[in-house]
């Protein structure tokens, strides 16, 4: 038997290989970026063209669908932040200080990454399984038969969709996670809402505020680009379109941490 097994390949052709494709697929996706900026151009300049049922079906698809998820685990995670501190800040006697805690926290940190994580795994996957499915069923070729620019039909209104949804979406989480936050300082350090509110607009500054709204339309691109370049790479069957379905959802949110990550050392060297 020994004399048939088929020789293992080499760790270091196995790198390679990996390293080989991971840089193809950068660039291919560089290629796509490049592709959905001159197609939003072209919309820009020719406004007539730009297709809004589709842009407001997305809207509505990945915003106000979006709401309970978004709001309930913010609330959560609000709750979550003002618990953990509450042990340290009653030993200190610095009860109020819960106010800055859960602010700066969910403003700055939390609420845009949290928003922008669920996001992926719901519209991300959504976006790279539809258009997975349409070229798998050769919907796209016949799109481009057609004269319809695949872009601008499936690319384009999921993006400005997603770029309008996102910093609406991490308002709302905002404002769901400084109730999680109140509740919770309430409930175990005494500090009453009205307490908490007159402290809220000392604790956070209108910059740590923008800077979270900041983060948004960013992450909303990587994550709308990544779902979509993720469904059109699709060929083959149905387990193609579930691999580059999972594929699209943890690239997207690890781009998104990376980029939050890149956030965070800008704003520390300007000093924001």
């Amino acid at each position: 038997m020994g004399e048939f097994a088929q020789p293992q390949t080499p760790l270091l052709e196995r790198i390679g290989r990996s390293t080989l494709a991971v840089w193809e697929q950068a660039l291919a996706m560089l290629s796509f970026v490049g592709e959905s900026s001159i197609a939003l151009g072209g919309w820009i300049t020719h406004p007539g063209r730009v297709r809004w049922r589709p842009v407001l079906f997305n809207l509505r698809s990945a915003g106000s669908n979006a709401l309970p998820i978004v709001g309930l685990l913010s609330f959560l995670l609000g709750i979550v932040v003002a618990y953990q501190g509450a042990d340290q800040l009653r030993q200190y006697g610095a009860n109020i200080y819960v106010t800055d805690l859960v602010g700066l926290s969910m403003l700055r940190e939390f609420a845009p990454l949290m928003t922008a994580i669920i996001i992926a795994g719901r519209s991300g996957s959504a976006y790279a399984a539809q258009i997975g499915t349409m070229a798998v069923t050769q919907e796209i070729d016949a799109m481009r038969t057609l004269g319809i620019p695949p872009l601008e039909m499936l690319v384009l209104p999921k993006l400005i969709a997603l770029v309008i949804a996102m910093p609406l979406l991490t308002v709302f989480a905002d404002v769901m996670g400084i109730a999680g936050g109140m509740l919770m300082a309430q409930a175990q350090l005494g500090v009453s809402y009205g307490e908490f509110l007159d402290r809220f607009p000392h604790a956070v500054s209108v910059t740590s505020y923008l800077v979270g709204i900041g983060k948004a339309p960013v992450f909303a691109v990587v994550i709308a680009l990544v779902g979509c370049f993720q469904g059109f790479l699709t060929r083959g069957g149905p387990e193609s379109v579930g691999q580059q379905t999972t594929r699209a959802v943890v690239q997207a949110i690890f781009l998104v941490i990376v980029a939050d990550a890149l956030f965070s050392i800008a704003f520390s060297v300007l000093d924001l």
